[in-house]
């Protein structure tokens, strides 16, 4: 069995504080609505702002993405524990990645399967740069191109395949990929209501971390979303940026799949090298920050105030969880493990918690509706 490490961010219901963000980072984003977007977007863009303090980003060169993969995209989550040698750090592809069980090929940095023009006409025999927001979006242009936030290694075949297609859920896959990556027409339901055409879906593990990159996207470059060209993901604005079906999927995504220690360890890598960061890997709770006024709120229909736990702290091994809808209940630990999954109804809502030890955990509570997250103090 592969290894999975989380650190469950909390989306709007408590802070964790994450390593590496420098003091004061975020100090200037006071804001709601559009306006802590923009607000962002001057902390991470490549302008002098006049922040106190002042981070500038930095354009890489195309080039340079591969030797910045080697530090934000190198897998030692799934396949592999242990120090990984310099000369076989294996790639984390979020095309190819089985998280659960090993992988039908891997990659290599600095090895023949980087991308040399030749091949790619199956899954396993290269690996390139795949923007997730495509290329023909911005017409080529830097930094976007070269901005690791959102340029991601991946399968050669895969990336081709999926080409400038969107994002989104398929029930009707028309193409399957080696570790449950689709492109199918779009399945058109709830959240993901209001768009019919072909949408390419990523699988659970790696869906948050799409709807943050683009999240991200639409943020750093906000000042240029109105010059791009067309896109179906896109609606043509600077302010909500989403087109309102993509929206609503990629902030599902953004719940469903909380920020994992991976996106941390990415996020402060590129930093090293970009010298700006993803807020909303930083900071979860941006995301509902800025877009609420727009999102539905059936995605809303399971927050703070309509589920509670209780006695918190846990003093008899015993909680209570009170809402009037069916639950799925998940306990983290402090290191994102998974220790506990059961279900409640309105009628069966107490959880035994006997064989959990003292300390802080995380509980994830989802209903068909929606889900939220709370923390959980055990005496």
């Amino acid at each position: 069995m592969k290894k999975k490490y989380f650190l469950v961010a909390l989306l709007g219901a408590f802070n964790i504080a994450l390593a590496q963000i420098p003091a004061g980072y975020y100090n200037s984003a006071i804001g709601s609505g559009y306006t802590l977007k923009t607000q962002l977007k001057d902390i991470i863009d490549d302008n002098n702002d006049g922040l106190s303090p002042e981070y500038q980003s930095i354009q890489l060169s195309y080039g340079d993405l591969y030797d910045t993969y080697e530090l934000s995209d190198v897998d030692i989550y799934y396949d592999h524990s242990g120090p990984i040698p310099a000369s076989n750090k294996p790639l984390l592809d979020m095309y190819s990645e089985k998280p659960s069980e090993a992988d039908s090929y891997e990659y290599i940095y600095g090895s023949a399967q980087q991308d040399d023009g030749m091949l790619g006409n199956a899954e396993g025999q290269r690996f390139n740069r795949e923007h997730t927001i495509p290329n023909s979006v911005f017409g080529g242009s830097f930094p976007e191109r070269s901005d690791a936030h959102f340029v991601i290694p991946a399968d050669k075949y895969i990336n081709a395949q999926r080409n400038i297609t969107p994002y989104g859920e398929t029930n009707a896959a028309t193409q399957n990929f080696t570790n449950g990556t689709k492109i199918g027409p779009s399945r058109n339901a709830d959240y993901t209501s209001g768009y019919t055409n072909t949408v390419f879906e990523p699988i659970d593990e790696f869906k948050g971390d799409i709807a943050r990159i683009y999240f991200y996207f639409v943020t750093r470059y906000e000042d240029d979303l109105t010059s791009y060209g067309s896109y179906d993901m896109f609606d043509g604005t600077a302010n909500q940026a989403i087109a309102q079906p993509f929206l609503e999927t990629l902030y599902n995504w953004h719940i469903q799949d909380p920020v994992s220690q991976r996106e941390i360890d990415r996020n402060n890598a590129i930093f090293t090298q970009h010298n700006n960061r993803n807020p909303f890997i930083d900071n979860p709770s941006y995301v509902y920050e800025i877009w609420q006024n727009v999102l539905s709120t059936n995605n809303f229909n399971l927050d703070n105030n309509s589920v509670s736990i209780y006695p918190n702290p846990v003093t008899n091994n015993v909680i209570n969880i009170s809402s009037n809808k069916n639950l799925d209940v998940i306990i983290y630990n402090v290191l994102g493990q998974n220790i506990l999954s059961t279900k409640t109804t309105p009628n069966a809502n107490t959880i035994n918690l006997e064989n959990l030890n003292s300390g802080v955990y995380i509980v994830k509570l989802k209903s068909d509706t929606g889900t939220t997250t709370k923390q959980l103090i055990k005496k």
